[in-house]
């Protein structure tokens, strides 16, 4: 029997680039080429964080769980937290070991390939209060799905930065993103979603944040939970021009809005000035 030639055998030779690695939260399947430098110097991606620190963004975990657990004092058992656009879970993991035997996690994620490390993340750390869907988030009135852009997970770039939707003003995440070549992904609204508690919606949607929180306004109306959103790519007044009519108060933190409904009682925790 004549061996493999070496031609063959390069064939199957490819880059790995998810890789896994112990954490602060947990053992995480991250991606290495998770990583963009901007035009100052600074370098970020949620791989790039987990690789050099073993955490991504330890003071807005912090923050995140703190209020978990403060919906909990004041609500009790049962809390549901909603993580839209939760990449590979760094706001997902930690949240479901904390809420071990007390709350549960739905976590969204559009980019495919971003959703299967997702997915391998919430199995590795034994995570059976959580659950995780590969959809994009927003108004499904006139379509069921959304195309995306397709783009290269074994080369460098900010994933986590990825623009579902063309801005006027995109950020450069280490590649040229092409919305001519793209893959379709299913799109909800999160009106849609059939729930009978709700305690806190996290959301880092890459600019669609309006679109996200306009498809659940009848839920954020109904529940009234506490939102950490993102406000780098659609401003805060935007956001506050949708949450301040339904009766929320806007703290600034950082890049993003913390929003806590007037009549929350966890709101007497909040030592902020509003925006």
């Amino acid at each position: 029997m004549s061996s493999p030639s070496s031609n063959s055998i390069n064939h199957s030779l490819r880059p790995l680039a998810f890789v896994i690695t112990s954490t602060q939260t947990g053992t995480m399947i991250v991606n290495r080429f998770d990583q963009q430098t901007n035009r100052i110097g600074e370098t970020y991606g949620v791989g790039y964080q987990y690789l050099s620190t073993s955490a991504f963004d330890p003071d807005e975990i912090s923050l995140a769980l703190n209020l978990l657990r403060l919906r909990r004092h004041y609500f009790g058992d049962g809390v549901i937290a909603l993580d839209c656009g939760a990449n590979i879970g760094a706001h997902t993991i930690p949240w479901g070991i904390e809420m071990t035997h007390w709350g549960e996690v739905l976590a969204f994620e559009a980019q495919e390939r971003v959703y299967y490390a997702l997915a391998g993340n919430i199995a590795i750390n034994n995570l059976f209060n959580v659950r995780a869907m590969n959809i994009a988030l927003g108004d499904d009135s006139h379509q069921s799905h959304l195309d995306i852009p397709i783009i290269d997970y074994n080369q460098s770039a900010s994933f986590g930065s990825l623009e579902l939707k063309p801005l006027a003003t995109p950020e450069f995440i280490g590649q040229d993103v092409n919305y001519q070549r793209t893959q379709p992904v299913p799109l909800l609204a999160l009106d849609k979603l059939n729930l009978q508690r709700l305690d806190f919606i996290k959301m880092d949607v890459e600019g669609m944040e309006q679109e996200v929180l306009n498809s659940g306004a009848q839920l954020i109306a109904r529940f009234k939970p506490i939102l950490l959103v993102e406000v780098l790519k659609s401003g805060i007044p935007a956001v506050k021009a949708i949450l301040a009519p339904l009766g929320y108060q806007l703290f600034a933190i950082g890049l993003n809005v913390l929003a806590i409904h007037q009549d929350d009682p966890c709101l007497e925790n909040v030592n902020l000035s509003e925006v």
